[in-house]
């Protein structure tokens, strides 16, 4: 295949991105179709087919749903960083954490339970175990922690569960919280502590699953920069689903360039990006 990027035509841009947003609630404009195909072109071509429409009628056909993972993780961006927007690891830790584990105390539970919601490649959810780390200090093999870290992408996940990074991808962590927790390996590179990766619960997960399928409510969420790839309708059903698998007075974290829109009755306002539920 040449470097040219293959083309597609105006019906099979509009089945691709009709099924890329049911699947995934993920809403490609007419601004993303050349990304679409560049992103895809030589996945499509290594698979045999020649055109997207084939493509297309391979993916419907998927039970499995292999095909949908290769095509979630080439579309894609997962981009994020170790204290990505730190106000909110700052908040975690000195405010919500905090009166989250007063409540819990106050009610004689040990149950804290804390998810990620599109975790990507691990940096969110293994910075907020460096911090609870530090606010418990020895009295965290008292309670029934760890965290859930859920993600779309199968690629992003197998990099999360290595914890493995990049001199420069761990920069952004404060010196201490790196020795305590990462070790550099011979080759340069910087690796999560067994101990610290084991404290995270990896799975897949699709956001658009019509219901939630918890046991129990968690009492902080995190859903960073992933509902800018959604349309309002899909974004105001996604804070519902949230708002009904948070405790009382919990807590929901969102990307600062993310709202929940005016109309959003769910969660009350406390600051940029985050949000609480109202307690009982």
């Amino acid at each position: 295949m040449t470097n040219s990027l293959m083309t597609i035509s105006d019906q099979e841009f509009q089945l691709m991105r009709d099924l890329i947003y049911q699947r995934f609630g993920i809403n490609l404009t007419e601004q993303k179709r050349s990304l679409l195909v560049g992103r895809l072109q030589k996945l499509i071509g290594s698979c045999g087919f020649s055109s997207f429409r084939e493509y297309y009628e391979h993916l419907k056909k998927d039970r499995g749903e292999q095909a949908l993972s290769q095509l979630i993780d080439r579309i894609s961006t997962n981009h994020t960083y170790f204290n990505r927007e730190k106000e909110h690891f700052d908040f975690f830790l000195n405010t919500a954490l905090p009166q989250v584990v007063k409540d819990l105390e106050r009610q004689n539970r040990r149950d804290l339970r804390i998810w990620c919601a599109g975790c990507s490649t691990g940096e969110e959810p293994y910075m907020l175990l460096m911090l609870m780390h530090e606010f418990f200090g020895s009295a965290y093999s008292r309670w029934d922690a760890g965290i859930l870290a859920t993600d779309i992408s199968l690629r992003a996940l197998g990099v999360a569960r290595e914890g493995l990074y990049t001199e420069d991808r761990v920069d952004a962590i404060p010196a201490e919280f790196r020795r305590k927790n990462l070790k550099k390996l011979p080759d340069g590179n910087w690796q999560v502590e067994q101990g610290l990766r084991k404290e995270a619960t990896f799975r897949r997960f699709n956001l658009m699953n019509q219901t939630f399928p918890f046991k129990k409510p968690f009492q902080i969420i995190f859903c960073r920069n992933v509902m800018i790839y959604f349309d309002q309708q899909t974004r105001d059903t996604l804070v519902q689903k949230f708002h009904r698998v948070t405790d009382p007075g919990g807590y929901l974290f969102i990307g600062h360039s993310e709202t929940l829109g005016r109309n959003n009755q769910s969660y009350r306002y406390l600051r940029p990006a985050t949000y609480q539920k109202e307690p009982c």
